[in-house]
């Protein structure tokens, strides 16, 4: 499901879009025939054979074809840690901030679902420190003190930071004690570390057995493809404040051979350390980031 990044900050109600989001979701999951990975809700469980049939709620098998049986609060669950990086380049595009605003959306659906799920679920931001760090809870008074403080960064101006990410990344991996999993949303733009520092400091989140899903986040049509109009640009670096004019056609070939060298490199490394890398791409819908998690904590249970 897609929403207009434009109208999620002027809505500015990220409780009920996630809400909306992560049901429209799970309906079209029952609607498909292809059930790759099912979706546990916080009273239900799938039924597995050879398990007594007293707890069957039949009416939910009357809507789905499927048998769930009762799930109780003392099951055990997943603890989740979602990272959000608030550094400048992540509030680009300028018209609507798009990487933060897509990264702050996709954290609250995610944390919608935690809650229906039972799981509980903490929110880091960053930049060139740690700005928050919740506790973990499944609590729902937690979950709203989250969409508060989610909201909050939704209203935030723009902010002009240089900042290393392997520094805060090993931080934030100190403080996290208990088996998680870690879930980022960055950009991994970096004016002072190279590639294998950042992933030597992600490799450092998956100590104690964390597992660790990066979702990349970037608008391909511009950041990738470097698709713009014929005319010339003038093009500012977010972090630095740096300004460069040009045509962008004359320079396209050698921006787009750059830039996906840079994300394979990254996303290659990824692989060597099993972190799961997912290209978020913020001019498409949220479903990819819900079906990747419910995929990774399928994998751990």
């Amino acid at each position: 499901m897609k929403i207009d990044l434009q109208l999620v900050r002027e809505f500015n109600r990220i409780d009920l879009m996630a809400k909306q989001l992560v049901e429209g979701f799970i309906t079209g999951l029952h609607k498909s025939p292809y059930h790759g990975f099912s979706v546990e809700f916080a009273e239900h469980r799938l039924y597995n054979t050879g398990e007594s049939t007293k707890n069957i709620d039949w009416k939910v098998y009357a809507r789905t074809d499927r048998l769930f049986t009762k799930r109780y609060e003392e099951e055990t669950n997943l603890r989740c840690n979602i990272l959000i990086d608030t550094s400048s380049s992540m509030y680009y595009p300028v018209d609507n901030n798009g990487k933060i605003t897509f990264s702050i959306m996709a954290a609250a659906a995610l944390s919608y679902l935690l809650h229906k799920q039972r799981d509980a679920v903490g929110l880091t931001t960053f930049s060139d420190d740690i700005e928050l760090q919740t506790p973990i809870k499944s609590t729902s008074s937690h979950l709203h003190k989250m969409y508060i403080e989610l909201e909050k960064l939704l209203k935030r101006d723009q902010r002009r930071e240089t900042r290393s990410i392997p520094e805060v990344l090993h931080q934030i991996a100190n403080k996290i004690h208990k088996r998680s999993l870690v879930i980022i949303f960055s950009d991994m733009f970096d004016n002072h570390s190279d590639s294998q520092e950042i992933l030597t400091a992600m490799h450092h989140l998956k100590h104690n057995q964390h597992e660790v899903l990066l979702f990349h986040v970037a608008d391909h049509e511009t950041e990738l493809k470097f698709e713009f109009s014929h005319r010339p640009h003038e093009f500012i670096d977010l972090e630095t404040g740096e300004k460069i004019r040009l045509q962008p056609q004359d320079v396209q070939k050698q921006y787009q051979a750059r830039a996906r060298s840079y994300y394979n490199d990254l996303k290659y490394k990824c692989g060597d350390f099993k972190i799961d890398f997912i290209e978020a791409d913020i001019r498409e819908d949220f479903d990819k980031i819900l079906s990747a998690y419910l995929i990774k904590r399928a994998k751990m249970k």
